[in-house]
């Protein structure tokens, strides 16, 4: 039932939206140049690997050594539009439509974080990623790695399709008012250590 759900729904965003798609992709070849999308591995169901594609947000920018900069100092104010918006994110209905990702469950996080993972947090790879998630609508990046992976393995351990339902629907709360869009003085969260890191 989730898969058809899935399925039917992305397709009908997808189409839906088309329209905001085309003019926010125009908008980010004028502004920030190509490519349009931002393409990078992550970790999917059972930890196998998927290219999660994005709406890009960040310029192009190295140092003099050819690293990229900060991102900090590569965000613009454009991306920083998108990114409260969450319009950076519709490219991932793609990634539901294939069945890479789910509307709702933990959202897929780094390759490299794999084997940081306590096995209690690891749970969080029993479903599919999610466009949206329980800990995105209760605290997103507002909230520290720890209170994140306590929510995704919540999320796990009670999942319904009427708890998905009730997470889309304040999703749809938190992108309309930008509720908890960054952590702290981090244009995004700042990188994953491992849990003895955070203590």
């Amino acid at each position: 039932m989730k898969r058809a759900f899935d399925f039917l729904a992305s397709l009908m965003a997808l189409i839906l939206l088309s329209p905001i798609i085309a003019i926010v992709s125009y908008k980010i070849r004028k502004n920030l140049g190509s490519p349009v999308l931002f393409r990078q591995q992550r970790p999917g169901k059972d930890g196998k690997p998927f290219q999660m594609v994005k709406f890009r947000t960040m310029k192009d920018a190295v140092d003099k050594d050819g690293n990229a900069l900060p991102d900090a100092e590569r965000m613009t104010d454009f991306g920083n539009k998108l990114r409260n918006t969450s319009l950076d994110e519709l490219p991932e209905l793609l990634n539901v439509l294939k069945g890479e990702m789910s509307l709702v469950g933990p959202r897929p996080l780094l390759m490299q974080y794999l084997p940081l993972y306590t096995a209690e947090q690891a749970k969080r790879h029993e479903v599919r990623p999610g466009v949206t998630g329980w800990a995105q609508i209760n605290g997103r990046n507002a909230i520290s790695w720890e209170g994140k992976f306590k929510l995704d393995v919540w999320y796990i351990d009670n999942q319904s399709f009427a708890l998905d339902i009730k997470i889309l629907f304040r999703t749809v709360k938190k992108v309309l008012f930008k509720e908890d869009i960054s952590a702290s003085d981090h244009v995004t969260m700042p990188e994953f250590k491992g849990s003895n890191s955070e203590k």
